[in-house]
């Protein structure tokens, strides 16, 4: 019986396996790059749908004769009254913590505040799903049977511990990065507000003039402010509109302009030159995280300096002489 020779290995790897994984996950790339670019989606379709819900839900509320109903409009649908009532049965829904996390899913951008019951479901099944998984995994067969005890343990509670905290670990991560997203782009929108508000247009107008022109550039951005003109236009109470827009993003610099918006409204003083003011505090604000961010670079990038471009640095520099002293020392003929 013939043996195959072995082929090439880098650091105890088959250079030829290892070639075939990376081929086939930069094929599989190229073809998520190529469906991504045919599927492609216009990203105010979305926002449109979700803002003329708003605007029809309003109407409603109008128009409904009951003032309780009117407060709180909410779209039901089969699944979550199933969910709920699963819930309710077995003694665990609280409002405080569904408030909570209604708030949490208006923060994300999720408009459906009904499937806050979706969430506290997951807290409930995912502990003990992950924690079967788990048992199954570590005590009751043989995958790790070189673990130990305490490692077996650990594992396990960390994968009851995921399942509980996964859910609210996935929204808190929407709410950061729309959080963000807002925060970039709101200098510029008090910006256009106080152009607006020099130009004599209404409030309402001004911010459904702003979020149209930032749509393109901070969508999430336009759509609040394009959800609070609509509501500056329906709702009985303008204060509500405002308190609204704070309630649905985690950002204090957008509680300020909501402050500023209330006091204006109530007490008649000048918009433009608070706006303005505002928007300078904003603008200083961001250059001073972008200073702070500057100034931790050279700290943040030492371990990779020492860990990923010291060692080929020195590969480089040090490897031809290494290779000549090598050969010299293993060529010299015994005597010469």
């Amino acid at each position: 019986m013939i043996n195959n020779p072995a082929g090439p290995t880098l650091l105890g790897f088959d250079v030829y396996l290892v070639g075939s994984i990376l081929i086939g996950i930069a094929a599989a790339a190229v073809m998520l790059a190529v469906y991504a670019a045919v599927t492609v989606r216009d990203p105010m379709a979305k926002r449109v749908k979700v803002l003329n819900e708003r605007r029809e839900q309003l109407k409603a509320g109008i128009v409904t004769a009951n003032a309780r109903k009117r407060q709180s409009i909410v779209r039901r649908n089969q699944t979550t009254d199933q969910i709920r009532g699963f819930l309710e049965s077995l003694k665990v829904l609280q409002d405080s913590q569904l408030a909570v996390i209604q708030q949490k899913l208006a923060q994300a951008g999720i408009r459906k505040k009904e499937w806050a019951v979706a969430v506290i479901l997951g807290r409930l099944v995912g502990p003990i799903t992950l924690g079967l998984l788990g048992a199954v995994l570590f005590y009751w067969t043989n995958t790790f049977g070189d673990w130990g005890p305490m490692k077996r343990m650990g594992a396990f509670m960390f994968m009851l511990i995921a399942g509980y905290k996964g859910p609210d670990v996935f929204i808190q991560n929407m709410v950061s990065k729309r959080t963000h997203a807002i925060r970039k782009g709101l200098p510029d929108a008090l910006d256009l507000l106080v152009i607006c508000a020099e130009a004599g247009l209404t409030v309402d107008a001004a911010f459904s003039r702003v979020a149209r022109e930032l749509g393109r550039a901070y969508p999430e951005l336009g759509d609040e402010f394009s959800l609070t003109a609509i509501e500056l236009s329906f709702l009985t109470d303008r204060r509500q509109a405002f308190e609204n827009l704070a309630y649905r993003v985690d950002l204090e610099s957008v509680k300020g302009v909501v402050t500023t918006m209330i006091q204006t409204e109530r007490y008649g003083t000048p918009l433009a030159s608070a706006l303005r003011v505002l928007s300078a505090e904003f603008r200083n604000e961001r250059m001073m995280r972008a200073e702070e961010k500057a100034a931790r670079l050279p700290a943040i990038m030492t371990i990779p300096l020492i860990l990923f471009i010291l060692p080929v640095l020195f590969v480089v520099i040090l490897g031809p002489a290494a290779c000549s002293i090598s050969d010299t020392l293993i060529n010299k003929k015994p005597g010469s």
